[in-house]
């Protein structure tokens, strides 16, 4: 289950009003709690703090916003607010934006002046908005009457695209064996969008009773074919081993080098499976040494529910389709049924053969999602897929068929052209619009194939 969007809710409002009309103020603070009402009935957590007027009081707002945890902050024009007030505690944090433009009435017309004092803050998000603009921050909006109209709706899904790129600004992401020596589409600086890798180390011995529950789980869980109790054991404890870390270290994400995991750096065998298992509960995973997208799909996990790494393998020109596969990898919640689970025949880094679980992708609609480095910041792509039903499931390699939403040949063309990396994310439940919009938070180039 995913936990609940944490927002900070920042009023903005006017000295000069409570110097010459304090009786005022009350009306106002009850209309902004009245909209941190709204949103947590829509089940998100509200930071509330003292509306703010000044600029102690909107650094002091923001700073309260950022040691509670929140993950974006919305602002309300309670009033005009004079933006060289606001400007620098907005401009200075690393919380995304989400500007709510509205008022307490919905009408205002020739008889409705007594209604002006409540409901002229459209200019104080005008004068806002500009100096964000010329501060090269960005921000979504949303407009609208809080009550005639869906905007609220319509920021919380603002919102989500806010978590999503406070969520990769923030990625904690763990990198074992190093990085695919000559692979370069997807190697970035470290601190990239402000995430921090942070190295394997150890973290716990692992116990006889986790390892004997993890196998009960797994009797549930899995198709089960051949493998050898050795093996399966020495999969389960590194598998165990590694969980420790991402619990130990609180990690959003991880990828796995398959060539740097040896006996020599004290591994027994490549802990695909728990990759696999991960995926399936929500944390962000790349293979060989791609911290990139797995940061993306960690991001893409604070939001959707069904999100896996993956890689386009082959084209199958004459059926019109893609094969997406990867060596050990695969989100096991997204597979035609029961996973397999089988012992491989792995040669690839000095270790034993790994006992891991393959499926094929389910069929449905689907997202594909890269995020491609440039010469000058990234990209993201996305196109909508439709992943077919498999002809032979639970099969030994992981598997998926899609058509693409154009020819295969000018799909993979245009795909290229863009710069599309060979790693990529498969998302059921994305919504383009979304993914629009957690770009344009990250200042990135936003691109639809199809």
């Amino acid at each position: 289950m995913k936990k609940k969007m944490k927002i900070g809710l920042l009023g903005l409002y006017i000295k000069l009003y409570d110097d010459l009309l304090p009786e005022r103020r009350a009306a106002f603070e009850e209309f902004l709690e009245s909209i941190a009402a709204e949103y947590e009935a829509r089940g998100l957590e509200v930071v509330r703090c003292p509306v703010a007027r000044i600029k102690p009081e909107f650094e002091e707002a923001v700073h309260r916003f950022e040691a509670e945890g929140a993950e974006a902050i919305v602002t309300l024009h309670l009033a005009y607010s004079p933006s060289l007030e606001s400007i620098n505690a907005l401009a200075a944090t690393r919380l995304p934006l989400v500007v709510l433009d509205t008022t307490p009435d919905a009408e205002f017309g020739y008889d409705d002046i007594d209604k002006l004092m409540m409901n002229h803050g459209i200019h104080g998000v005008q004068d806002m908005c500009n100096l964000l603009i010329r501060r090269d921050r960005a921000f979504l909006i949303r407009a609208g009457h809080w009550r005639e109209s869906d905007v609220l709706d319509r920021s919380v899904e603002a919102l989500k695209a806010a978590v999503m790129a406070h969520k990769i600004s923030t990625a904690r992401v763990g990198s074992v064996g190093g990085e695919f020596k000559g692979m370069g589409d997807f190697q970035v600086p470290p601190g990239t969008f402000g995430m921090t890798i942070v190295p394997f180390r150890e973290a716990g011995a692992v116990g006889e009773d986790e390892i004997a529950a993890e196998a009960a789980l797994d009797k549930e869980r899995f198709i089960h074919g051949t493998y050898s109790p050795e093996a399966y054991r020495r999969t389960l404890i590194e598998s165990l081993k590694l969980r420790h870390w991402v619990e130990c270290e609180k990690l959003d994400a991880f990828t796995i080098c398959f060539p740097g995991i040896e006996r020599g750096a004290g591994w027994q065998t490549v802990p695909f499976l728990e990759a696999s298992k991960a995926m399936a509960r929500g944390i962000g995973y790349a293979g060989e040494g791609d911290v990139l997208t797995a940061a993306l799909t960690a991001a893409l996990n604070r939001v959707f529910s069904e999100v896996s790494f993956g890689e386009m393998f082959c084209p199958d020109w004459t059926g019109n389709r893609i094969f997406l596969s990867h060596m050990g990898e695969l989100n096991i919640a997204l597979t035609h049924g029961k996973p397999l689970l089988y012992e491989s025949n792995y040669r690839f880094s000095d270790t034993h053969a790994p006992v891991q679980a393959t499926g094929c992708f389910k069929a449905g609609s689907a997202w594909l999602i890269d995020l491609a480095p440039l010469a000058h910041g990234f990209r993201l792509i996305v196109a909508p897929v439709e992943l077919e039903a498999p002809a032979r499931p639970s099969q030994e390699g992981n598997q998926g068929w899609f058509t693409p939403p154009l020819d295969v040949a000018d799909f993979l063309a245009e795909y290229s052209r863009l710069g599309g990396t060979h790693h990529l994310a498969v998302a059921y439940d994305a919504e383009p619009g979304l993914l629009h919009d957690f770009a344009h938070l990250m200042g990135w180039d936003f691109r639809i194939i199809g």
